[in-house]
């Protein structure tokens, strides 16, 4: 049976913040790819390995690559960060740099495959509770400027670019969508994300 790797690279939207790990998105797309049972041999998924905390900035997040050990390479690969990097208020310039350090890294994972790479939107946090003393409209025109670039890049490098923020931004204020501290997405949220990776990941290996 086909054995296929996981290999997630991001903050607090990858670690799932506020929730189980289990509603994690990375944790979500396994079970949604598990779940599929379309031929006499069943793919194998193992559990995804995550490299991520709340708070890194796409130079934190490659710092902690550098430490850490992988596998020689992995089937699939997920990044999302820069949301950090917006609310710092560092400059789109400098993220364009180290986002593009990073999709270089990500492919490398992905054993050379930039096909293999699933680059993720950065959610818009300016729509939630949480942000009810700041400007949304201002954090809005940042965050769509960051999501240009990762969708840029990844165009380049012939990556998949997965845009979550337009319905996060719909569905942000609705009951469920929100953990406890009117930030961080539920599960019910990250299952639209992962939902959206599983339908990608299937066309890859189909």
């Amino acid at each position: 049976m086909p054995v296929f790797s996981l290999l997630s690279l991001g903050d607090s939207y990858t670690i799932g913040e506020q929730v189980p790990i289990r509603d994690s998105f990375p944790y979500q797309l396994i079970q949604f790819l598990r779940s599929d049972d379309s031929s006499k041999e069943r793919n194998i998924w193992l559990a995804p390995e995550i490299v991520a905390q709340t708070g890194w900035t796409t130079d934190e997040l490659s710092n902690a690559i550098v430490a850490n050990r992988f596998l020689p390479d992995y089937d699939f690969v997920t990044l999302l960060v820069g949301v950090n990097n917006q609310y710092r208020g560092r400059d789109v310039e400098e993220f364009e740099q180290e986002f593009s350090a990073l999709l270089q890294k990500a492919i490398k994972f992905a054993g050379g495959h930039a096909q293999h790479l699933f680059v993720l939107s950065i959610p818009d946090w300016g729509v939630t509770p949480f942000a009810a003393t700041r400007n949304p409209e201002l954090i809005a025109q940042q965050i769509d400027a960051y999501n240009k670039v990762c969708c840029e890049k990844a165009a380049t490098q012939g990556c998949h670019f997965i845009d979550i923020t337009e319905s996060q931004r719909e569905n942000s204020c609705e009951e469920g969508f929100l953990a406890a501290d009117g930030l961080h997405p539920s599960g019910k949220e990250y299952a639209k994300w992962a939902d959206q990776l599983a339908n990608a990941i299937r066309a890859q290996i189909a």
